[in-house]
């Protein structure tokens, strides 16, 4: 098949955007013929992104909000903390949709496609990709979608869920520079419970209930807490729903595998190529590290097939190993959490839970988490199968 595009993206979320938006970025790359296809257009304000960074990043002009002082409450445990490395940002997919889109109009080499996505093969040495409404082939296709996803289920997959209200209320109520990151003051019956509170303004905040469970909940379940915890823990009586946002992303130990063949012609990105980190779920900027991966070695015309080094294989180890703990139900997310925060700096686990922390960091850390839970399911996960497969 003659070959009609150099890169196809399949799938225009998160990695697929920002795959095409660091493409765009690189002089190099930038004059590639490329696709991006999916079945629906994104613009709409679906989800908020939340994540902490150090310095001014790749997004600063489109981040809606930051903070330096975050909190932490159990009902072991109540910090508040200010950060000296980092600042914690939100970004509304909305404005990151806009941003990525409008600097690819100026490309006349990249073209849009909404098309239902069927399947991808390689062909005659090419990618090549299916849809309801044709047949497209490159050089590469980054697959973010879940086509080819390995089988998760309740043996192996928690699910982050989370129902997150943007409210106003009719008085000034929030101190918008101090952000609440994690609040397990409540009932757990369903598995690790939070809320978020951000704050964007004295009058407007994000609150989000979250929770690590094999399965969703019945909308009403969301709501109900929501409310609960605004009147009861908030003690706000007044306010207005101005946007509400729904999501689940899986935390899992099944094997993603980094590419779909052999040939390496077809690379899973996103949650597809394991960029969501199995622990916690934190995915924008385990995204962003990997994408920027790809187009470096892109640039050099090797193989885009990130494999795993010995650090980035340990902080794997470190995530299978907690979820792990999670998943056998030894020990509760909020008595791990709490003695994480209780025990440690907290600017020193964002860095752990960042994969960027010290030995030292690492062995203090691993220290202040019940010993027997983690020493087994650390063993275990030590000769597990399912790991995260770079070469497919």
């Amino acid at each position: 098949m003659e070959l009609e595009y150099d890169y196809i993206i399949a799938g225009s979320g998160l990695a697929g955007l920002s795959l095409l938006h660091r493409l765009l970025l690189n002089k190099e790359l930038r004059s590639k013929k490329i696709l991006v296809i999916d079945k629906l257009k994104k613009e709409d304000n679906d989800k908020t992104w939340c994540f902490w960074e150090k310095g001014e990043g790749l997004f600063e002009p489109i981040v809606h909000h930051q903070w330096k002082t975050l909190q932490f409450f159990s009902p072991e445990v109540s910090k508040t903390f200010e950060l000296k490395k980092y600042k914690y940002k939100m970004i509304h997919a909305g404005d990151f949709y806009s941003h990525i889109l409008n600097h690819a109009s100026a490309f006349k080499n990249v073209s849009f496609k909404t098309e239902a996505i069927l399947d991808m093969e390689v062909n005659g040495g090419n990618a090549v990709l299916i849809t309801d409404q044709g047949q497209y082939s490159g050089q590469y296709i980054f697959n973010s979608t879940g086509l080819f996803n390995p089988e998760m289920n309740t043996q192996n997959t928690l699910l982050q869920h989370f129902m997150g209200w943007y409210i106003k209320t009719d008085t000034p109520f929030f101190n918008p520079e101090i952000g609440t990151l994690m609040d397990f003051r409540l009932d757990q019956e369903h598995g690790t419970t939070f809320m978020y509170v951000l704050p964007t303004s004295a009058r407007e905040a994000l609150v989000e209930y979250t929770l690590f469970s094999e399965s969703i909940l019945d909308e009403e379940n969301y709501q109900k807490a929501l409310k609960a915890y605004i009147d009861k823990a908030l003690k706000i009586k007044k306010y207005e729903i101005v946007h509400e946002e729904f999501g689940a992303i899986p935390m899992s130990l099944a094997k993603f595998s980094r590419s779909l063949n052999e040939g390496g012609r077809i690379i899973n990105i996103g949650t597809a190529g394991g960029f969501t980190k199995a622990s916690t779920g934190y995915t924008f900027q385990f995204v962003q590290k990997n994408v920027f991966e790809i187009v470096k070695q892109l640039k050099i015309n090797q193989s885009p097939i990130l494999g795993l080094n010995w650090k980035s294989s340990v902080y794997a180890w470190y995530d299978r190993t907690l979820l792990d703990v999670l998943l056998s139900k030894k020990v509760t997310g909020r008595d791990i959490f709490s003695s994480l925060f209780k025990g440690n700096d907290p600017e020193k686990i964002l860095s752990f839970l960042d994969n960027d922390s010290t030995f030292w960091e690492e062995f203090k850390i691993r220290n202040s988490v019940p010993l027997l839970p983690f020493m087994f399911s650390g063993i275990r996960q030590l000769f597990s199968k399912n790991n995260v497969n770079p070469k497919g």
